[in-house]
């Protein structure tokens, strides 16, 4: 429900707006020209969105400046022609939400106002109401994500060895910090260090330090990752890809509980717990001989396997979430997806795992902000085959229900199974709000048009304007 207002410099040219507007459940609909209206006349708590007439010409600029200081809180969209050359300056131009095309097709107005509401729950929100580390707590419901959460709570208190094996992407940091998160070293450091990004001749210095001198470049004695994580735990990233080498120095350090710095003969003593991931077949490795099997034992203590992203798929809806959240937090600006879109999502393989799932999210903020995005969105390779049975993917959907984020969306899917609460249920009034959302898909669908959508419902024309009439759903006369 939205309180809405249209600037114009004619009124009575845009009726068929404030029509379309009612139609879609708008509770206020107020028309005013460009002079008349100034920040007096009405309070910015009391308005959800303003249009303003691109038609206004010369007089645009100074009244967008005057809604901006007004208020930077309620969106603006321009009511733009095809016939309009508008040109704006750049403090201008970052205040407009959105346009719409003139003359007004429902589903553009629908998606704009869905697009207003994001936009105002995004601003709405107390800075720091999101915790800023959102990725410390596994995100799912799924039974590879409950085995490794409970195997967390078994190894956190201990100071055993943990490995953590899982394809690229899955999110085995995520699973090193909630070991430390969970253990008795919270308090001290978490030290993660990626073994196969560092060249093999720099990996012993910056695990164990080293002295003034003792190489080329090395004006000043550095502390090493291992001293940096004393007390807490050290995490290393992609051990598979360490030199043979280096598994020898690592393996001494695993014995002995203790180090030199490079260029020294001091012994430091180490007290750390050892995090250890990879995406590798160390059992392999080890029979190529790339591995040594030694420290293969030494570091599989206690082995954690994260699963791939296709294996929990019902996952994905929470994880749609959480990373919207996260993005809204940054202040990099948000969106809401249908649960087409989510559905289509939960249909793809996803090599790159969460990763490959966080860069689309941030995908879909640049390319749709504060907007809502459908299936008809996504790229290609995200479109669902019409022929497959989707039913376990929706009913996994509806029961983590991502796309309550979506105000106004079209949530209602055939193929979803109706689950009974445990109180029950008033069945009359769950029919009717079925049958009423239906028929507003529909309506969306044909862009207004009530022939066209009562021919999708495969009602009469006469039956349909009778429905709208006893759900009290206005309509126009051009519109129907």
């Amino acid at each position: 429900m939205e309180s809405v207002l249209v600037i114009d410099l004619n009124g009575e040219t845009h009726q068929d707006l404030k029509a379309i507007l009612g139609f879609i459940d708008c509770i206020d609909v107020t028309l005013t020209t460009g002079d008349a209206w100034t920040p007096a006349t009405c309070k910015a708590d009391g308005v959800g969105v303003i249009i303003v007439a691109a038609s206004m010409g010369s007089k645009l600029p100074e009244l967008l400046r005057a809604i901006k200081k007004w208020s930077e809180q309620v969106p603006v969209f321009l009511l733009i022609d095809s016939s309009n050359k508008l040109t704006l300056s750049a403090d201008l131009a970052v205040g407009i939400l959105g346009k719409i095309k003139f003359p007004v097709k429902y589903r553009d107005l629908t998606a704009a106002i869905q697009q207003a509401g994001v936009f105002r729950e995004n601003h709405s929100k107390r800075p720091g109401a999101h915790s800023p580390e959102l990725f410390r707590s596994l995100v799912g419901n799924s039974r590879g994500v409950r085995q490794v959460r409970k195997q967390i709570e078994q190894v956190a208190d201990s100071d055993a060895t943990v490995l953590i094996l899982g394809e690229s992407g899955t999110g085995k940091e995520v699973v090193a910090r909630n070991v430390h998160y969970h253990s008795a070293r919270r308090g001290k450091p978490f030290v993660p260090i990626n073994c196969g990004a560092i060249p093999s001749e720099l990996l012993e210095s910056e695990l164990f330090g080293h002295e003034k001198g003792a190489f080329t470049g090395a004006i000043s004695a550095r502390q090493g990752r291992f001293e940096l994580a004393e007390g807490g735990t050290l995490f290393l990233d992609e051990i598979g890809d360490m030199s043979m080498q280096m598994q020898v120095k690592l393996l001494r350090v695993l014995q002995e509980r203790t180090f030199e710095r490079v260029g020294s003969n001091k012994t430091i003593q180490s007290n750390v717990r050892i995090v250890a991931a990879t995406h590798r077949n160390l059992d392999q490795a080890i029979i190529d001989e790339k591995f040594r099997e030694d420290l293969f034992y030494r570091l599989n203590v206690f082995p954690i396997e994260m699963p791939p992203l296709r294996e929990r798929v019902e996952d994905i809806p929470l994880l749609v979430n959480e990373l919207v959240k996260r993005l809204e937090h940054e202040k990099r600006g948000s969106v809401r997806l249908t649960q087409a879109a989510v559905l289509a999502l939960c249909q793809y393989h996803w090599p790159g795992n969460v990763r490959e799932l966080a860069n689309m999210i941030e995908r879909f903020v640049i390319m749709h902000p504060y907007g809502v995005v459908d299936a008809h969105d996504l790229p290609q390779k995200f479109q669902i085959d019409n022929g497959a049975d989707t039913s376990a993917l929706s009913a996994a959907i509806q029961q983590n229900a991502i796309y309550d984020n979506a105000p106004n969306a079209a949530s209602i899917d055939l193929l979803d199974t109706p689950r009974l609460p445990q109180d029950g249920i008033d069945l009359k009034e769950h029919l009717s709000n079925l049958e009423c959302n239906l028929i507003k898909q529909a309506l969306d669908d044909a862009d207004g048009v009530v022939a066209h959508a009562a021919n999708r419902l495969r009602l009469r024309r006469t039956t349909l304007v009778e429905k709208l009439r006893k759900y009290g759903l206005q309509r126009s006369d051009e519109a129907s």
